[in-house]
């Protein structure tokens, strides 16, 4: 018996595809939060729907403000995790397989979303906030267009392994021919 092939296409320099879309995620979220610096006073609600403001903040710590009051040490400990995590998912980019494009368009948030946030840690010291969300009196957390990028890139992830035709692993089946 003889078995066909099983090569699996590797992204490779396709990868280039979503490195872009990583850094067009980082520069919506700079620009972004440009405009809310200097358009926001801080701290200071401005309504734009009854349960929607745009309120500029600034967070220190990780999310939800985790170790927000920490000292200083996790401005450097949180840009050091990120930072490994986005050289992880730039490899993983480039190795995984072709036909894995939900899985890539989620990495790719994911990447760009950890660089727009760790980018504002290395030269503000701080993560810039200014999208904030309501309901009768209760506020979620503010946050940014990279923490969105970052939870629509876990989504789809989370509904790639779900769904995927093979099962999460993108491996070809090895087919044998008689």
């Amino acid at each position: 018996m003889a078995k066909a092939s099983s090569a699996v296409l590797r992204n490779g320099s396709l990868s280039l595809w979503w490195y872009g879309l990583a850094v067009l995620v980082v520069v919506l979220d700079q620009y972004s939060k440009g405009l809310a610096q200097s358009a926001l006073e801080y701290g200071r609600p401005v309504e734009v729907f009854s349960w929607f403001n745009l309120t500029l903040q600034y967070n220190t710590g990780a999310a939800f403000s985790f170790l927000s009051d920490a000292g200083g040490w996790q401005r450097y400990f949180f840009s050091i995790v990120a930072v490994g995590i986005s050289l992880g998912l730039v490899a993983w980019l480039y190795v995984m397989p072709r036909e894995q494009k939900l899985l890539a368009v989620s990495l790719a948030l994911v990447l760009g979303g950890a660089l727009g946030n760790v980018w504002d840690r290395l030269v503000l010291g701080h993560v810039v906030d200014f999208i904030s969300v309501h309901y009768a009196g209760r506020y979620f957390p503010a946050f940014n267009l990279a923490d969105s990028a970052i939870t629509l890139g876990a989504a789809c992830m989370i509904m790639d392994s779900l769904f995927s035709r093979e099962g999460g692993n993108g491996a070809r089946q090895e087919v044998e021919s008689k």
